[in-house]
């Protein structure tokens, strides 16, 4: 009895992996047809009221650079304000009021706004912002960001030109992709999400999200949805959907590139990896009722954003299929199963993103031999993510958690500043990786047509170990 109920756990979690498979590949299809589709740049004649908000806490090494490439924006300054949402507890604050008194002595229209207390983190600081201001238009840009001088300009004018539209993305560009092997990593997959995905998305009418920064909302289409609320550690997913569940339309704008900084710091990437899977399982407990209650969306809208909201699922469900693959090879329970399917649909998702190298670079094939890191961070993440995951099922509070980044300064223990959460998955995905290679002895003897499979898992938590025993001590990280 308990053999055959762990078959089926095994097979239905195959056919899960399968259905994820499946909607990248919906989306790869998708972006292949509308992938030519020409944008036509718009220009700005009567220039509507604009906000930036920069949401900030404890950004020291990063907030600077931040607000000067803000005061370059090539807009009206009598049409924009920007306004720093400081929930900092360190100098960082200080910094900011010299850097801002500087720029008020230039004719800038910046405000450094201070709450009582950091209440709702992100979303109630942007939400309490919106208090201050009156505008028609408000763009958001985290403290990494450095936006290009063009950046309203492009952004404002489509929304200008069509009034259905509540919110405009722009792409996710990399001022340091090269540091290291994650951040190469990092950089293809995002890549893969903003190039393809996020194409796909919005060219063929399924739902998407905002990515919480190199976006600017209608400021009526925030108030109609309800407005940011802190719900959820996600709260530019959360937003996203509620808006586009009353009507508006969000666009994609490819062409217009917003570098931000990435970790360098396996500690930081799972930190932030963890927030957004949490706060996207929060969303998805929220949401995924109404998007299929909801009387205009298609089967094929409801079931890509089932897909959308859903993504982080895949990591307890591939640790399950890791944990459970050696005991059911040792009982013959599962060889005689035919998984073909799952291996060839598995195809598509490193395909997409190859193809969005090749859309953005010449040295392309360069650019994917970092596929290798790639995999080692989307499968050895798994055990990190899926209890994050866990805890956005149970819904357990918890405080927000920024990712630190640290520009061109790098600290000697990358643990010491801004908050990084210590090193508690090390040994966890040490016995993992030493798990995964007991079950390529297991295949070996039962059943080899397994051991790719085990094997990439034994290496890639080996990976995720070392990468943090690296940072931990300091190793390979540049120095003030």
């Amino acid at each position: 009895m308990l053999l055959a109920l762990l078959t089926a756990v095994y097979v239905v979690c195959a056919f899960a992996l399968t259905a994820f498979a499946l909607g990248t590949t919906v989306l790869l299809i998708a972006y292949l047809r509308y992938r030519n589709e020409v944008v036509t740049p718009l220009q700005l004649h009567n220039f509507p009221t604009v906000a930036v908000q920069l949401p900030i806490y404890n950004e020291l090494f990063v907030v600077e650079r931040l607000l000067h490439a803000v005061a370059a924006l090539d807009y009206p300054r009598d049409r924009l304000w920007i306004q720093i949402l400081d929930d900092s507890t360190d100098s960082t604050t200080e910094l900011v009021a010299r850097t801002v008194a500087a720029l008020q002595q230039q004719g800038v229209n910046i405000a450094h706004v201070r709450r009582p207390n950091r209440e709702g983190y992100k979303a109630g600081a942007l939400a309490y912002g919106m208090t201050l201001l009156n505008v028609e238009y408000i763009a958001v840009l985290d403290a990494d960001f450095v936006p290009q001088p063009d950046f309203l300009q492009r952004t404002v004018a489509f929304l200008v030109s069509n009034p259905k539209i509540g919110m405009v993305q722009t792409r996710w560009g990399h001022l340091n992709p090269d540091d290291n092997a994650l951040t190469k990593g990092q950089a293809l997959a995002l890549d893969g999400h903003f190039v393809v995905e996020q194409t796909a998305r919005s060219r063929a009418g399924l739902l998407m999200n905002f990515n919480g920064s190199g976006g600017v909302w209608r400021v009526n289409a925030i108030n109609e949805a309800g407005g940011w609320r802190d719900e959820t550690l996600t709260e530019d997913l959360d937003l996203s959907y509620r808006a586009q569940l009353l009507g508006w339309r969000f666009a994609y704008m490819p062409d217009v590139v917003v570098p931000g900084e990435l970790p360098e710091h396996i500690a930081a990437y799972k930190q932030q990896q963890a927030r957004w899977a949490k706060g996207g399982t929060q969303v998805f407990r929220l949401m995924i009722f109404p998007v299929w209650r909801h009387p205009r969306l298609t089967l094929g809208q409801r079931l890509m954003a089932t897909m959308h909201l859903c993504q982080y699922l895949v990591n307890p469900v591939i640790m399950l299929m890791i944990l459970l693959t050696p005991p059911l090879l040792i009982m013959h329970a599962i060889q005689h199963l035919s998984l073909g399917v799952l291996g060839l649909v598995g195809l598509f998702p490193p395909l997409l993103y190859i193809i969005s190298q090749q859309a953005l670079y010449g040295n392309w094939k360069q650019k994917i031999l970092a596929l290798p890191a790639l995999v080692a961070l989307g499968t050895g993440m798994a055990w990190s993510n899926s209890r994050a995951v866990i805890s956005g099922l149970l819904n357990r509070r918890e405080e927000f958690k920024r990712t630190p980044k640290f520009a061109s300064v790098k600290a000697r223990n990358p643990n010491g500043y801004g908050g990084l959460m210590k090193q508690r998955g090390f040994l966890w995905e040490v016995l993992f990786s030493a798990y995964a290679l007991w079950g390529v002895w297991v295949a070996a003897r039962y059943a080899p047509g397994y051991i790719p499979y085990l094997l990439v898992y034994a290496v890639a938590f080996g990976v995720m170990a070392y990468w943090g025993a690296r940072d931990a001590l300091g190793f390979g990280t540049r120095t003030q």
